[in-house]
């Protein structure tokens, strides 16, 4: 059974709940960005990764907007059910942007990352990444793979959401002055011109549908099989 679930922040509570206890062995839980266990290499950080690699399903995940990218990109990749993905550990890997993954006899179109609003408060290299905004390379790529599908895939898991999705719940403006990000707006197209059964995301820290086919996660453990 697959499985979906927002933003953890490195916290194990999330996974220490009893919803989450119940997971079996052969499902698989992907976490919607913000991952956060693998921030500063501290031993904490290492007990709570050791931790998640005893579980017995298996955790994916996406990059969000807080994440230490630079200490990502040092895990080897990986093919990965019809993709590439980093491997943290042998039931964790990291979900790369732009790849169509192939699980449960379900196409899954991943694309990670957000710009953050309060980069300019942040360090760089410390607890802001330059990585965490698309290459050109990665929204090919992303138009490529889902060319090569006739732009048709079961569902789409994110980080952020079409700037569309986002104005409609209030989402993303802090004030009158914010205007979309590139990634946001890339999404609108994929929005518009790409074929899918649901869209999850999970930045905005808030458990919302909209409407049948697209919805915000936070806490909640959704099966995407249902």
């Amino acid at each position: 059974m697959l499985y979906v679930t927002g933003d953890t922040h490195g916290e194990l509570s999330r996974f220490q709940t009893k919803a989450f206890r119940r997971l079996k062995k052969r499902d698989t839980l992907i976490v919607l960005g913000d991952f956060g266990f693998i921030w500063d290499g501290s031993k904490r950080e290492k007990k709570a990764l050791k931790w998640l690699s005893k579980r017995r399903y298996r955790l994916l995940f996406l990059d969000g907007s807080h994440e230490n990218y630079d200490l990502l990109e040092a895990y080897p990749t990986t093919a990965f059910s019809g993709g590439t993905a980093r491997k943290i550990a042998e039931n964790i890997f990291w979900l790369q942007r732009g790849e169509i993954y192939e699980l449960e006899g379900k196409t899954l179109f991943i694309f990670g990352g957000a710009e953050s609003l309060d980069k300019e408060t942040r360090a760089e290299g410390k607890t802001w990444f330059r990585q965490e905004v698309p290459s050109p390379e990665q929204f090919e790529k992303a138009r490529q793979n889902l060319t090569a599908r006739c732009n048709r895939v079961d569902y789409i898991l994110t980080h952020d959401a079409p700037a569309r999705l986002a104005d409609f719940l209030h989402l993303s403006k802090d004030s009158v002055l914010y205007e979309a990000t590139q990634l946001e707006l890339f999404f609108n197209g994929l929005y518009q011109h790409v074929q899918y059964d649901k869209w999850l995301f999970g930045r905005y820290h808030k458990d919302q549908k909209l409407g049948a086919k697209s919805a915000a996660v936070f806490k909640a453990l959704i099966p995407l099989n249902n």
